[in-house]
């Protein structure tokens, strides 16, 4: 019989300080619902003591092990794409891969982060106001929110960063991208959000080593939409003092939910179950 046993499909995530992420079980619980062998690995840099510079290292010991892939997160996800053979379109528009593919001896990256904030807004957030929005954060995560929300037809995104350098970078590269929509790099949060319908929240301010706003909460109307990425907690501050004077919001699972389902899709080839993968995240999320 032994002819018969298949070699489970292998994948991993890179990353540092990612001991808490729920991305490995989320993959391969549902490649267990799906009925294949699926080993899922986390590959955190921290719990390593390595650094970045050992990337290419463990790309090519991941190849040579026979993985299908591998996810890419924080601080890899840009250092990463000097390495790989080929980027799909739109993680050469981002500038930042989420998702390694290997096939036929060549690398490919992808980002389904956009892919995933798009997705959760679409469901999350339709029919609120497009016509001008706050994004606080321009980092590799606020560089997918951004794309993902200009290409839902937003018009005016105003883009702050504590790095004025990375900011102006961010909205001169969007600029670039969607030249029907006007994309500034900020200086006055009060008057941009005094101007604007909503608010994307794209650093991990509010997470538990992060506690606090990412901006003064007198800044905050009932009118305004906020989308939120950060997960851990589920509700932040942010989200309880919006929600708390009637904003519509945005949680920040959806995104990690929606992210993980385009990577399945790649790494495994399988098509997954969008609506199982959510209820394995809400249990996850709920049991801490």
């Amino acid at each position: 019989m032994a002819d018969t046993l298949v070699k489970p499909l292998m994948a991993g995530l890179i990353g540092t300080g990612i001991r808490a992420s729920l991305t490995p079980a989320m993959h391969m619980e549902e490649g267990r619902a799906q009925g294949f062998s699926y080993a899922y690995e986390l590959i955190d840099l921290a719990a390593r003591n390595l650094s970045p510079d050992a990337l290419p290292r463990l790309l090519d010991d991941a190849e040579a092990r026979g993985f299908v892939g591998l996810n890419i997160t924080h601080p890899c996800k840009q250092l990463v794409i000097p390495h790989l053979d080929d980027l799909s379109p739109e993680a050469r528009a981002i500038g930042a891969v989420n998702t390694v593919v290997f096939k036929d001896g060549r690398r490919y990256g992808h980002n389904t982060d956009w892919w995933g904030f798009a997705e959760s807004f679409r469901g999350g957030l339709s029919g609120v106001n497009m016509t001008a929005a706050v994004q606080i954060g321009a980092g590799g995560a606020g560089v997918a929110t951004a794309y993902a929300i200009l290409s839902l037809g937003l018009r005016h995104l105003t883009v702050f960063d504590r790095d004025d350098e990375r900011s102006e970078q961010l909205a001169a590269a969007m600029s670039r991208l969607f030249p029907a929509a006007t994309i500034v790099a900020g200086d006055d949060l009060a008057s941009a959000m005094g101007a604007a319908s909503g608010l994307i929240h794209a650093t991990p301010t509010g997470m538990e080593n992060y506690p606090g706003l990412p901006l003064p909460a007198e800044l905050l109307a009932p009118h305004h939409w906020v989308a939120e990425i950060v997960y851990f907690p589920l509700e932040t501050e942010l989200l309880r003092q919006a929600r708390a004077i009637g904003c519509r919001t945005l949680i920040g699972g959806g995104m990690a939910v929606f992210q993980a389902v385009g990577a399945f899709r790649l790494l495994t080839g399988h098509e997954p179950d969008v609506t199982r993968m959510r209820h394995h995240f809400d249990r996850m999320t709920t049991a801490h």
